[in-house]
C-alpha cells in the first residue's frame, strides 16, 4: 500500500499512528470551537434583536421617535440614543422628570437581560465654561452618571453591569456645522453590549434552571 505523502516525514520516514490520529483530534476540536463560536454569536445578534425590536415598539406606541432611536452596530453592539433636547436644560445636566419616565420604561426591558450597558454622554463643539462644568468633558460626564445613579436607584440594576463615561465633543455623529447637525450630536448613547462566549452559557444556564422551576411549579 503507498504511503501518503501527508504520512512522510522531513526524512521521508512515515509518521507515526499517534500523530496523525493527533493531527485529526486537533482539527476536530478547532472545527468544533469554530461552530461554537459562529452559534454563540449568531444567539447574540439574535438576542441583540429581539431587545431592539421591544424598544422600537414601545417607541412607536408612544410617539417617541424623535427623542429616541436605536441601531445595531458591529463595533459597539445595540445603542439607544436619548436626544439632549428632551432630557436637560442646555448646559445642565439634571434630567427632565417627563425624560426620566421614558428613561425607566425602556431600561426596564433590559433588566432581565445579561448583557453590560455602557452610558455614554456627548457634547457638540460649542465650548462650556461654568463653575460646574469647566468644559465639555465635565458636562458630558456628569449627564452620563446621572443616568447610571437614576437606573441604579429606580431600576435596581446591578452595579456590576453598568459603567458611564464623557466623550465631551470628540465623537460626533454629524459634523457640527449646522443647529440641526449640533442637535444630534448632544445625546446620551445607552449601549448594550454582545455577550461573550461565557456570558452566554451563563446566560443559558440561568434560563434552563427558571425554565425546570416553572415545570415544577
Amino acid at each position: 500500500m503507498p504511503i501518503k505523502r501527508s504520512q512522510v516525514g522531513e526524512l521521508g520516514r512515515p509518521a507515526p499512528a499517534w500523530m496523525v490520529s493527533y493531527s485529526d483530534l486537533v482539527t476536530q476540536l478547532l472545527t468544533f470551537f469554530i461552530m461554537l463560536f459562529a452559534l454563540s454569536a449568531a444567539a447574540t445578534e439574535d438576542q441583540l434583536k429581539k431587545i431592539k425590536q421591544k424598544i422600537d415598539n414601545y417607541v412607536a406606541q408612544n410617539n417617541l421617535e424623535k427623542f429616541v432611536s436605536t441601531k445595531i452596530t458591529q463595533k459597539e453592539g445595540l445603542v439607544v440614543t436619548f436626544s439632549e433636547k428632551y432630557m436637560f436644560d442646555s448646559g445642565k445636566a439634571d434630567i427632565y422628570p417627563e425624560a426620566k419616565e421614558v428613561i425607566k420604561n425602556i431600561a426596564a426591558l433590559l433588566v432581565d437581560e445579561p448583557n453590560r450597558i455602557s452610558i455614554e454622554g456627548h457634547t457638540d463643539n460649542t465650548p462650556i465654561n461654568t463653575p460646574e462644568f469647566p468644559s465639555n468633558w465635565e458636562l458630558s460626564t456628569k449627564r452620563a452618571t446621572n443616568v447610571l445613579k437614576y437606573l441604579l436607584e429606580e431600576l435596581r440594576f446591578d452595579p456590576k453591569r453598568l459603567t458611564a463615561a464623557g466623550f465631551g465633543e470628540w465623537h460626533p455623529v454629524a459634523p457640527n456645522d449646522t443647529p440641526e447637525n449640533k442637535a444630534k450630536n448632544r445625546r446620551v448613547d445607552l449601549i448594550v453590549r454582545r455577550l461573550d462566549i461565557d456570558e452566554m452559557r451563563e446566560w443559558r444556564r440561568r434560563l434552563a434552571e427558571s425554565l425546570k422551576k416553572s415545570v415544577r411549579g
